[in-house]
Order: C-alpha cells, then sequence, then structure tokens
C-alpha cells in the first residue's frame, strides 16, 4: 500500500481487505488453529492494536473471510449446477456429488465451516455475530435455489433443510480427514487403523445422498430446526 495510515473511507476499506486477503493465504499454509493475530498483524505490516481497529478480533476476520468463501462458492456452484435429465433418485445422487467434491476442492472453506460454532462465533461481539448469521442465511437461501433448480422435487424448506445437512456433513467430516502425525506414521504397519482414513469427498457424498433421498421420500417440507432462524420469512436478511 502506499499510504502510512488510512485517513478516508476508500483508505480504510481498502486495508480492510489487505487483511483479508492476507489472511486468505495464510490459510492456504496453515489450519484456521494455528493463525495467529500476532503472525497476521507481522504480514498485514501492522502493529496488532492497529489490525484490531479494521476488525474487533482474529474470530470477527476470519468469520468475514467465511462469508467471502462461501459466496465464491456459489458463484461456482451457479455454473455447476445446472438442471440434467434423469430420475429423482438419479438427479439427486448426481446434487450430492458436485456439492462434495466442490467442498473438497475448497480446503479453506471447509476448514472455516468446521471452526464456525466452535471457535469463530465465540470470540465476537453480537453485532459481529448477527451480520454473520444474516450472511449465512442469505447464502443458504441461495444454495437452496440452486439445490431446487437441479431437483425441483424438493419443496422450498426441504431445500433449506438441506443446506443445514451440507454445512454439518462437511463440518463434521472434515476433521477427520487431517489426522495426527503420530497416527499417520502408524498407517504403513497398522492397514486396520490406516482403513478408518476418511475420504471427505466421498463421506459427504454419501451422507448427501441418504439425507435427499429421504427428505425426497418424506416430503414434510418444514423448516430446519426449531428455533427462531426457521421461522424468519424468506425475504428476511435477503439483499
Amino acid at each position: 500500500m502506499d499510504f502510512q495510515r488510512a485517513r478516508s473511507d476508500e483508505q480504510r476499506a481498502q486495508r480492510r481487505r489487505h487483511i483479508l486477503e492476507v489472511t486468505a493465504g495464510m490459510l492456504t499454509e496453515m489450519p484456521v488453529a494455528q493463525l495467529s493475530l500476532n503472525e497476521l498483524s507481522r504480514r498485514v505490516g501492522l502493529a496488532k492494536a492497529n489490525v484490531l481497529r479494521y476488525f474487533e478480533s482474529r474470530e470477527a476476520i476470519l468469520l468475514q473471510l467465511l462469508d467471502a468463501e462461501l459466496r465464491d462458492w456459489l458463484t461456482e456452484l451457479d455454473a455447476l449446477l445446472t438442471p440434467v435429465q434423469g430420475t429423482p433418485r438419479e438427479r439427486g445422487d448426481r446434487l450430492a456429488r458436485v456439492l462434495a467434491g466442490s467442498l473438497a476442492r475448497r480446503p479453506v472453506l471447509c476448514d472455516l465451516i468446521s471452526a464456525q460454532a466452535a471457535v469463530l462465533e465465540r470470540n465476537v461481539s453480537a453485532q459481529v455475530a448477527l451480520a454473520h448469521k444474516y450472511a449465512t442465511l442469505r447464502s443458504f437461501r441461495a444454495l437452496a435455489e440452486l439445490a431446487r433448480r437441479c431437483l425441483p422435487e424438493l419443496g422450498a424448506e426441504d431445500a433449506f433443510r438441506l443446506t443445514g445437512f451440507v454445512s454439518l456433513a462437511a463440518s463434521a467430516a472434515w476433521p477427520y480427514i487431517q489426522p495426527s502425525r503420530a497416527l499417520t506414521a502408524e498407517y504403513p504397519d497398522d492397514p486396520v487403523v490406516a482403513a478408518m482414513h476418511v475420504d471427505f469427498a466421498g463421506v459427504v457424498r454419501q451422507i448427501l445422498e441418504v439425507s435427499i433421498s429421504g427428505l425426497l421420500e418424506r416430503q414434510e417440507d418444514v423448516p430446519l430446526g426449531a428455533g427462531p432462524l426457521a421461522g424468519i420469512p424468506h425475504g428476511i436478511g435477503q439483499e
């Protein structure tokens, strides 16, 4: 950057984008758990206190990056999820395969999703948490519409329920594809343990295949969960 101190709104926005870009770059080198605010500050070229002028915490940075990653993923899916011929079962299986494969190609997104509830939402203000929740809601509504493009047999609420299953499947499966070094070292000598190593795309695909088949069979078309978010009309939280 060609300025030392951000004085205008444009410069402050540029500084925020730079912090997010550096953070994204770091996540290609290390998992979320290892990314520290100290190292981020060093790479950005600002004191930690100055970084915190733009984002209230490390977690706030990562949540905003998660929102951006979700939007980028939706852009990719918009090109991939095109209507095709076939039975509902065949089209549902294809939908599951495309979703799982696209997630597997986005390790940063999967790592952020897996850390979202347990870590990232724990050190932010209510304002930041709510902004993130509404951004996630918009992304999930958009993903539900893409799913119905391929599988119109899904009701609007069932399609939205599916987006929750996608997030939960990715969050649960992702940590298991990164075993400890100690365990990995035992794989060559213990094929039984090695066989338990999870193939992320395969597991997520199977979970989604079963989930989609169940939604199609039951056709309940009820809201995801039982909390306040489930009752929010589709237009709320959309831009």
